[in-house]
């Protein structure tokens, strides 16, 4: 009930920023699209594994994952700062992009928190972009994500109405804001933020692991 509701806010506020990207142009198209429309169906497939799959073992997954993440980002203090120019053709830029979509749309759809945060590096990563045009290209795919998964949990009733629409307001706010925030403050905020993240979600699983 609780992942059903997380999905119908976070669909809404990804939304709002979204747009906020798509007007100051920090979207690169083609890999967006390609990577939202791989990631409709990675997060209908998370989804349905998260029937299945045990959450404690992937929590512990990420507990290495994400130190990892936050090593690199401090050894490679110029990550995402400025376009990288790769010499993808146009196949291997839908292809790079649909598999982005595929593998993080899974996760979205199984655990969910820090998408976002794995969408940019992922971009950042493969595709060489900067971290604010990465960002942009993530609340595509977390958008799509999100509606996919959202579906999925409204046809099994698995949404608290009561929680969600309250929430959607407060969503609608920080999404507008904190694509502001990003917006304004380029790619050295972004890598910011991905740092805050990276420490809550960290802290979210070992409490949820040894509580």
């Amino acid at each position: 009930m609780a992942l059903g509701t997380n999905k119908f806010v976070n669909g809404i506020g990804t939304g709002v920023a979204a747009v906020n990207y798509i007007r100051n142009g920090k979207v690169q198209w083609r890999a967006a699209v390609w990577s939202a429309v791989a990631a409709l169906i990675g997060s209908a497939i998370g989804t349905k594994l998260a029937l299945l799959i045990r959450e404690d073992i992937l929590q512990l997954l990420l507990l290495i994952i994400l130190p990892l993440v936050a090593i690199f980002l401090t050894v490679k203090k110029d990550f995402g700062q400025a376009q990288i120019k790769r010499e993808l053709t146009r196949r291997q830029e839908i292809l790079y992009s649909c598999i982005i979509g595929l593998v993080i749309g899974c996760y979205d759809g199984m655990i969910g928190p820090g998408t976002g945060t794995f969408l940019i590096m992922a971009y950042t990563l493969v595709l060489g972009t900067d971290l604010l045009t990465a960002s942009g290209c993530a609340k595509i795919g977390n958008l799509a994500s999100n509606v996919s998964s959202a579906v999925v949990y409204l046809i099994h009733g698995k949404v608290l109405f009561s929680v969600a629409i309250p929430a959607v307001v407060c969503a609608i706010a920080g999404g507008w804001l904190g694509s502001r925030f990003a917006i304004r403050g380029g790619s050295k905020r972004v890598r910011s933020m991905i740092f805050v993240v990276l420490g809550v979600l960290f802290i979210k699983i070992i409490y949820e692991l040894v509580k």
